[in-house]
């Protein structure tokens, strides 16, 4: 197929070369942070307009909400070139509610949407292993399949209604948030009392407590290897979205907002740009230890 990918960052760029390697042809819309390895294995255009112009399928994949909107539907945007019949995906994770207005605004011109926010981070991304959750028609996601394969393994049709990715999304970083506090916690405690905290790591792995926030997070925090894989702050940013629809909701999520306000914690230290593992850090300020 015929592709637009917009959204070239830490995990749209493995994403769209995943999807150049498995024989799809790429169209990218410029910008000076392009790689070489995106250059060479897409057609480089002047805008999402035009991307959006010459591509049967046009996926997003950006920070936020409003950035979404306005590659869509601001000035020279996605929405306004697209051929009716034309499949727009978004797989940034945003607000579900948004996510319906866009996905009608979309159908209005004759073109299908789905959103499909991923897991799995920059590793996944890398290795083709990413979870995709999907919300939209099923012919649509029946038509996208092959992209969803070139991009992950674990691909689930949530709902045929849009937004139903989103809020699986949401639900997701509210767990991976709540885990990554729990390995936090553990291990600050664990060290303090005297323990080892990569002995107490590798104990702990195989029992009933082992996760992948174990495996790969808690490595992160006692090696001190903060390099984002997922920024704090965007995963703050998904945070809000959950406390946002709980309160639309009346769900109370005392655990998510409890998270929230460690993340918050990092970044009035300067820490934003971190990668989420980097929660512990306010769990060993409130102990006045590090265990790394």
């Amino acid at each position: 197929m015929k592709i637009g990918f917009i959204g070239l960052g830490i995990m749209g760029r493995p994403m769209a070369v995943n999807l150049a390697k498995a024989g799809h042809e790429l169209l990218v819309p410029e910008r000076a942070s392009l790689t070489d390895e995106v250059r060479g294995a897409a057609t480089v255009l002047p805008s999402p307009a035009e991307v959006a112009a010459g591509a049967e399928v046009v996926i997003l994949m950006l920070p936020d909400t409003p950035d979404v909107e306005a590659v869509l539907f601001g000035e020279g945007g996605v929405a306004a070139a697209l051929k009716p019949g034309t499949l727009v995906i978004d797989m940034s994770s945003i607000s579900p509610t948004a996510t319906k207005d866009f996905a009608a605004r979309v159908n209005e011109r004759g073109c299908d949407y789905l959103d499909a926010p991923v897991s799995g981070g920059e590793v996944g991304a890398r290795n083709a292993a990413l979870t995709i959750m999907v919300g939209g028609p099923k012919a649509a996601f029946d038509r996208a399949l092959p992209l969803f394969q070139a991009m992950g393994k674990n691909i689930t049709l949530v709902g045929e209604a849009n937004g139903a990715g989103q809020t699986t999304k949401v639900a997701n970083q509210i767990i991976v948030a709540l885990n990554i506090a729990a390995v936090s916690e553990a291990l600050v405690f664990a060290s303090k009392a005297g323990a080892d905290p990569a002995r107490v790591r590798e104990a702990l792995m195989g029992g009933f407590a082992s996760s992948r926030i174990l495996e790969v997070h808690a490595e992160r925090m006692i090696k001190r290897t903060f390099d984002p894989g997922f920024r704090i702050a965007l995963h703050q940013k998904d945070l809000n979205l959950a406390l946002q629809a709980g309160r639309d909701l009346g769900v109370a999520l005392p655990q998510t907002a409890s998270a929230q306000q460690l993340f918050s914690a990092v970044s009035a230290a300067g820490g934003s740009q971190q990668d989420h593992s980097a929660m512990v850090r306010a769990l060993e300020k409130l102990a006045s230890h590090e265990i790394g």
